[in-house]
């Protein structure tokens, strides 16, 4: 588990990658197989697999869901914990705990409360923070912070930074505005925070490329790749529900292909 952790670490000294994020075991074993030095667990992805909205998983499905992945890839996965399950730093402390006994390499803590469905305080996010951090550096564990700002329609690029600023000196090793996507923005974001920058693929973002040129460190995708996928799925239905063709096999997994992602190693 230190090896992996390490690993995970590392990869955040210099460079840019990209951190998928798969939703499912299937998903992650074929991510890994295509490459990717991590993973990152999706929020979003894993609840529409379970059935439910963003924001309704619980806890213990989180965790079960982080086992199922690292004992299935080789590679580091890091956690989308939302808000860690917990208003207070012992029930933080707790979730860091279970979730590195699960053998995730990294989490990340966010500073929005779906519950009174608004941004924390930037003092009481940074203190949330701050429990998030000791409990993981107990573990070795990288923690990202993340400054929802940008999601829920407060396109105050100062104020987002001055949290990520401030998440950052409480302990954070990653910091994350995830919606932030104006090259500009990214790039003032970048020399704002002394610390590695992790940037949200979305369809108005620049090219992983262009984000290398402005000192992103890390690209992950969300909950875009599980979208694609249930979208390919919904198409593939309407055309055999409403035509009786299947051409979308064309577009399938071919069976070796099937047999390289997921058969056991």
């Amino acid at each position: 588990m230190t090896d992996v952790r390490d690993r995970f670490r590392a990869l955040h000294d210099s460079g840019t990658f990209v951190l998928p994020n798969p939703w499912d075991v299937g998903s992650a074993r074929l991510l890994a197989r295509q490459g990717f030095a991590a993973l990152a667990t999706t929020s979003s992805g894993l609840a529409a697999s379970l059935g439910k909205l963003d924001q309704q998983v619980t806890r213990d499905e989180l965790v079960a869901h982080v086992r199922a992945l690292t004992a299935a890839v080789r590679v580091p996965v890091n956690v989308d914990a939302e808000r860690c399950f917990a208003d207070d730093p012992d029930g933080i402390a707790q979730t860091v705990d279970l979730l590195a006994e699960a053998g995730a390499a990294g989490i990340s803590i966010e500073d929005y409360d779906p519950a009174p469905g608004r941004i924390e305080t930037r003092e009481a996010a940074t203190v949330r923070v701050a429990a998030a951090a000791e409990a993981c550096d107990r573990h070795g564990i990288v923690l990202t912070a993340r400054a929802e700002n940008h999601l829920y329609g407060h396109d105050d690029l100062a104020d987002t930074i001055a949290r990520l600023r401030a998440y950052r000196s409480a302990g954070a090793h990653v910091v994350y505005a995830p919606g932030l996507h104006a090259r500009a923005d990214i790039g003032r974001l970048v020399a704002s925070v002394d610390a590695p920058v992790n940037v949200l693929a979305m369809a108005a973002t620049p090219s992983v490329a262009d984000l290398a040129e402005l000192g992103v460190r890390r690209v992950s995708t969300g909950g875009s790749l599980a979208w694609a996928a249930y979208g390919a799925l919904r198409d593939a239905a309407h055309e055999l529900l409403t035509a009786g063709t299947t051409t979308f096999r064309a577009r399938s997994l071919t069976d070796d292909e099937a047999e390289a992602a997921f058969a056991p190693r």
